[in-house]
């Protein structure tokens, strides 16, 4: 079965004044489409054709080599924005609770330095990438990747490992219609439609 481009879980305007119907049109509909059509196309025929979008991811190495670059691309975009537009909501915002926000003031000191750690790791990302909270060996750290990057590539590849619980989108797409150059204020406003009750159960597996 082909990978499929997943459906937002919410109407393309529910997430405004925090990120504008627009963009979100363009972003699942068309950036994220795309990925999903080209990762189809390079693994049409391949050993690799009918693998999870988790084992493309982890077993790159084992990716023919001829579109191993493709797969990690592609694959990443789709895998990526899977997870990006799963951790928001229309009734997302204000702060975790229980075990998680007990591991956020454990690992962090705070939930406002939390959200200062994961702002700058945001915005000293240079060009396009991605930031993250992760979980490994039962400690949350946060991380970011350059392009599709993403921690299930593993730290050979994508420099970070562990299991993403949140992530940001910081390609100029996800933010410039409404944001233009200002991605700290995009950052600002994100926190706004996270999910957290979805982050805390990606947290408990």
């Amino acid at each position: 079965m082909p990978i499929q481009h997943v459906k937002l879980a919410y109407d393309t305007k529910a997430l405004e004044p925090h990120v504008d119907g627009r963009t979100m049109e363009i972003h699942h509909g068309k950036h994220h489409a795309t990925y999903v059509t080209n990762l189809n196309n390079f693994i049409a025929g391949k050993p690799v054709e009918g693998w999870s979008l988790e084992d493309l991811m982890s077993k790159l190495a084992q990716v023919p080599e001829d579109i191993r670059t493709a797969v990690r691309n592609n694959g990443g975009g789709v895998i990526n924005h899977n997870w990006f537009f799963e951790m928001m909501s229309p009734k997302g915002g204000g702060e975790p609770t229980g075990a998680l926000a007990d591991a956020i003031k454990r690992d962090f000191g705070s939930f406002a330095d939390f959200k200062a750690k994961f702002k700058d790791a945001s915005l000293k990302r240079f060009g396009s990438g991605w930031a993250w909270l992760l979980k490994k060996d039962g400690k949350l750290l946060i991380a970011s990747t350059p392009n599709q990057d993403n921690p299930l590539m593993g730290e050979a590849i994508s420099g970070v490992s562990g299991s993403p619980l949140l992530t940001l989108d910081v390609w100029e797409h996800a933010y410039y219609l409404n944001y233009q150059n200002r991605r700290a204020d995009y950052v600002d406003a994100w926190w706004n439609v996270v999910d957290w009750s979805h982050v805390a159960e990606r947290f408990k597996g």
